[in-house]
């Protein structure tokens, strides 16, 4: 059974305030370009069958300079969207949400293009992804699945991944420029390794 590998892109100016960043399409700062750069010797040994990368240019260029620009674009990876949360903080959202979650709460309703996400939204999302490369993991000559895309995005993703509810992507935590692994064991989805910094703060 192939595995997947998670990559969250490098930092951005919203991710290193805390801002919600869906759709609104930041370039990566010089940090963020740098850890994109340090994740390419890290994965350089690595031979996936296939590279996803979400459409937004911080997941591209992330690609890119880690040594990935033979990929598929999946729209699927494209983050959580925050709707009328976007660029805003969540000790911002919880001056008038006191207690607010976002995996328990969900967002304000957003502009009619970005209109936002509820988590089973984004599960739906994300599954479909898992889907379409079912047949690629349980080929066993095939190798590992690549994906390099967003924090909320491949939490949800992992969780699904897993077997539990959106919800429960709440509890893995993921930094920008960080390599992640879900595997198998026994047969059953397992976590292998999570949020592997190669750039310390």
């Amino acid at each position: 059974m192939g595995g997947i590998i998670l990559v969250r892109h490098g930092e951005t100016e919203w991710s290193a305030a805390g801002r919600h960043t869906s759709h609104t399409d930041l370039p990566l700062t010089a940090r963020g370009e740098e850890q994109a750069r340090a994740l390419r010797p890290r994965l350089a040994a690595l031979r996936p069958a296939l590279v996803l990368v979400s459409p937004l240019g911080r997941a591209l260029r992330t690609a890119e300079l880690a040594g990935f620009g033979d990929h598929l674009v999946e729209p699927g990876l494209r983050e959580w969207d925050y709707g009328g949360y976007e660029g805003i903080t969540t000790a911002e959202i919880r001056r008038t949400r006191p207690g607010w979650d976002l995996w328990t709460d969900g967002v304000a309703p957003g502009p009619a293009a970005h209109p936002g996400e509820t988590s089973e939204q984004m599960a739906a999302r994300v599954d479909r992804v898992l889907a379409s490369i079912d047949d690629l993991l349980k080929d066993p000559g095939a190798g590992d699945v690549l994906m390099v895309a967003h924090a909320h995005s491949l939490r949800v993703l992992a969780a699904r991944r897993l077997g539990l509810p959106p919800s429960a992507g709440a509890l893995l935590h993921l930094d920008t420029g960080t390599v992640s692994r879900l595997g198998a064991e026994h047969g059953r989805p397992a976590i292998m390794s999570w949020n592997a910094r190669l750039l310390q703060a």
